[in-house]
């Protein structure tokens, strides 16, 4: 039996919006919160290069900046950080056991903030212009593109919705997937294929986006599977919705979970199936997936543990 590293009254995993947020509240309510904030620490947001939808940035913020802040503001009011990944977690009783490779901390309540990470396309000319034009949250970034064409990638619903979106802002909306038919519900399907500002290129996939050497997204080459024709789409950005993952392995066969591998909370609230363990932002939120909504589950979460803790005599 390994002896515990130290002890905590709360113990955040994930350094997001959600983790920051719910290390903020509880720093302030003195409980002097643990935040093991993880190798990819700010979450999705260090990969955004403008922020114009966080309330308080009126001439926007870049996410990393707007993740710094968070930090300093928890850190100003104790919280506690480890920059590691949590590698194997105990919650069968309580104080719950959380490692950090063969470092172990013990805790009496734990809020789980390890967000999702979006599905990428994996060619080689996709990170160099990630924030530059392709992004894969239509919402955060489409206001950057209004009165240009944009192409989206997929064929769920997340991908219909996301381009009927867009046609609000851009001159047209191009969407690419790999098949002949959207896998989407047929309700949002048809409201895409209905989109006079819609087209589809079926049966295709980006092969490269352009333009690396200018800095940003002039426009996609598309390869055709069935006749393996390529042709040279021009677009002001390339929106990738081919899904998210959840960053919930750690907890499989431990905490509940949705069908898509989201961790399940009771309606209404942060909590989980284990008594003292909560979670907040995109690791159980696949519906908004915004920085405010996961910042406001994070304070949701912050509050929750307080009260777990005062009933439990913490």
């Amino acid at each position: 039996m390994s002896t515990p590293k130290a002890h905590h009254r709360v113990l955040i995993i994930g350094s997001g919006p959600a983790g920051l947020t719910a290390a903020i509240y509880a720093a302030r309510a003195n409980l002097k919160p643990f935040c093991i904030e993880g190798w990819s620490a700010g979450g999705q947001l260090m990969i955004t290069n403008d922020v114009e939808n966080y309330p308080g940035f009126p001439e926007a913020v870049t996410g990393p900046e707007l993740m710094k802040k968070f930090r300093e503001q928890a850190a100003r009011f104790g919280t506690e950080f480890v920059t590691a990944d949590v590698t194997k977690i105990d919650f069968s009783q309580r104080p719950f056991k959380v490692w950090v490779e063969e470092d172990m901390y013990t805790a009496d309540s734990v809020i789980v903030s390890t967000g999702a990470s979006a599905r990428w396309l994996e060619i080689e000319s996709e990170k160099p212009l990630m924030g530059r034009g392709v992004s894969a949250c239509a919402v955060c970034d489409g206001a950057f593109f209004k009165g240009e064409d944009v192409l989206i990638v997929g064929g769920g619903d997340t991908a219909m919705e996301e381009a009927n979106y867009l046609t609000g802002m851009c001159k047209s909306v191009t969407i690419i997937h790999r098949r002949d038919s959207f896998r989407a519900s047929k309700i949002m399907a048809d409201r895409a294929l209905n989109n006079p500002k819609i087209r589809v290129i079926w049966d295709s996939a980006i092969e490269e986006i352009k333009d690396i050497e200018a800095g940003k997204v002039t426009g996609a080459v598309v390869k055709n599977f069935k006749t393996g024709a390529k042709t040279f789409v021009e677009a002001g950005a390339v929106f990738v919705a081919i899904g998210h993952e959840p960053n919930t392995s750690l907890f499989k066969g431990v905490l509940d979970m949705h069908d898509n591998g989201y961790l399940r909370t009771k309606p209404g609230t942060p909590q989980t199936n284990i008594e003292g363990v909560f979670a907040c932002g995109d690791v159980q939120d696949f519906t908004y997936r915004q920085a405010v909504t996961a910042a406001g589950s994070g304070c949701s979460a912050a509050l929750e543990a307080e009260r777990f803790l005062a009933a439990h005599g913490h």
